[in-house]
C-alpha cells in the first residue's frame, strides 16, 4: 500500500508501491484478465464520471478500481488530488505509465478496497466506476465506500445497468456474488442524501472491454456530516 496516503508531503508517485493487501486470488484473476491484452479498456475517462464531477470542486478523489489509470489520470488534469486504488499490479504498471506520460502525480495503492486501511472520511469524492466488490455477509465494501467520504463530500457509483441480473453460465459470473448500487444505497441513513439514484443512456469511450454496454445505473449520494 502507498506510504502517507492522508500527509502533506507529496510522496514518491511515479511507480506503484511493492506489496498487495488483499486476497492474493484476486489479484491473480485480475492480472490474468490484464496481461491477456495490450490495452483492456479505451485510455478515455467514463462519460458518466465526467458527466458527474463537471459541477464539483476539485478536491481529494478516491478511484476505486482505477484499471489502467483513465479516470485518475483525467481527474488529475482537472485539478483533483487523486488516490488511485486497484487490485491488479498489472493495471497500475499500465496506469502509472499513462500518468507519467501526462505529467500527473497519482497516489497509487495497490490493495483491495477493504483492506487498504484508507483514511476515514478524507474525500471529498469517491468514485466508483464498474466496480467488481465482492459481497460478503457484513456489508464490508459497501461500507468502505462510504466511510472514506468526507462530510458534504460526494460517492459516485455507476454500474452496468443489469448486471445485478445477468447470469453468465460460461463464465461463471453469479451476480449475487457482487456489490451493487441498490445495495449500497440501502445503508444511507439521515447523514447523506441521494442527489441521482437512475439508469441512463450510458456515454460509453470507443472500445475497449465493456463497451457493448448500452445503459448505466448512476448512484450519486452527498454525505452532509
Amino acid at each position: 500500500m502507498t506510504d502517507n496516503i492522508a500527509g502533506s508531503s507529496a510522496p514518491d508517485t511515479s511507480l506503484p508501491a511493492s506489496g498487495y493487501i488483499g486476497d492474493p486470488e484476486v489479484r491473480a484473476e485480475w492480472d490474468n484478465r490484464y496481461a491477456d491484452r495490450r490495452q483492456l479498456w479505451s485510455g478515455r475517462p467514463n462519460g458518466a464520471l465526467v458527466a458527474e464531477v463537471a459541477g464539483l470542486t476539485p478536491g481529494r478523489v478516491l478511484d476505486v478500481g482505477c484499471g489502467e489509470g483513465a479516470d485518475a489520470v483525467w481527474l488529475a488534469r482537472g485539478g483533483w488530488d487523486v488516490t488511485a486504488l486497484e487490485v491488479s499490479g498489472v493495471a497500475l504498471e499500465r496506469a502509472a505509465g499513462h500518468a507519467r506520460d501526462a505529467g500527473v502525480t497519482v497516489r497509487w495503492v495497490h490493495a483491495a478496497l477493504t483492506e487498504a486501511a484508507l483514511p476515514s472520511a478524507s474525500f471529498d469524492l469517491v468514485s466508483a466506476q464498474y466496480p467488481a466488490l465482492l459481497r460478503t455477509p457484513d456489508a464490508a465494501a459497501e461500507r468502505a465506500l462510504l466511510a472514506a467520504v468526507a462530510p458534504g463530500g460526494v460517492l459516485l457509483l455507476v454500474h452496468h445497468a443489469g448486471m445485478d441480473t445477468r447470469h453468465d453460465h460460461d463464465g461463471g459470473f453469479d451476480p449475487a456474488d457482487y456489490v451493487w448500487s441498490s445495495m449500497v444505497a440501502a445503508l444511507l441513513d439521515d447523514d447523506w442524501t441521494v442527489e441521482v439514484d437512475e439508469q441512463r443512456p450510458r456515454v460509453a469511450p470507443d472500445g475497449g472491454a465493456g463497451a457493448h454496454h448500452t445503459d448505466d445505473v448512476v448512484l450519486r449520494a452527498r454525505r452532509l456530516r
